[in-house]
């Protein structure tokens, strides 16, 4: 059974999505305040982590951030709906995927379905790996380990981060559109008006940095997708 905290001041949300979520075959854990949340993340065994944007003693993206300097725990933000700076600002602290405010449970429940799925296939393709590497230039994708070094430095990246350079990588020199990054990444295709991917490169640019010769990681096909230089 999958462990997931849900980090929501709303009782009656978190009330209901625990009786929803079991039916569903998850195991659901409520904190009702920002740094609560946070420690629970830090010292408990969870699958998946839901954020919503408002709360209590800390917000979600401060969260998020301090959880991101030692975690890599997936998190969905929750967002509320038409603010699309929250749902910028939760990719850019670190989300793997948001969700706006209010939400149709059966929405919200394939929405950790398709990141599970993610994760699992992942899982997967590293067991049959085993010590299998990809790289380019001096970045190097270290398969068993899930884990990206450059120049043999540890660079920390998060689940959708990693998704989306292993399948660019993969694909080295050829446009890959939006839409196959969204699956390697999040286990779903992108909606419409969603930006997480673009998010996500944006964020795989500036932990890669820069590289020889002032040449680029990641070039942008505009209107189209993204592609690793060779």
């Amino acid at each position: 059974m999958k462990s997931i905290l849900l980090v929501d001041d709303d009782y009656e949300l978190g009330e209901l999505l625990t009786e929803y979520l079991s039916m569903e075959g998850f195991e659901l854990t409520v904190v009702n305040d920002g740094k609560s949340g946070l420690n629970a993340a830090l010292e408990g065994q969870f699958d998946l982590m839901l954020l919503d944007v408002m709360l209590p003693e800390m917000n979600g993206f401060e969260v998020l951030r301090t959880l991101r300097e030692s975690s890599s725990l997936p998190v969905i933000m929750l967002t509320a709906r038409g603010e699309s700076v929250d749902r910028v600002l939760g990719l850019e602290h670190g989300a793997d995927d948001y969700i706006p405010k209010p939400y149709h449970h059966h929405e919200l429940v394939a929405r950790i379905k398709a990141l599970f799925r993610r994760i699992e296939l992942s899982s997967d393709g590293i067991q049959n790996a085993e010590a299998e590497e990809l790289s380019v230039d001096d970045i190097v994708l270290h398969l068993g380990k899930r884990l990206v070094t450059k120049s043999g430095e540890e660079v920390s990246l998060t689940g959708a981060e990693y998704g989306v350079l292993e399948c660019l990588i993969r694909n080295i020199g050829e446009l890959v559109d939006k839409d196959t990054l969204s699956m390697a990444a999040l286990g779903r295709p992108l909606m419409a008006y969603d930006r997480s991917i673009d998010m996500h490169v944006s964020n795989l640019r500036k932990k890669l940095g820069e590289r020889h010769g002032n040449a680029e990681w990641i070039k942008t096909v505009r209107s189209r997708g993204y592609m690793l230089v060779p």
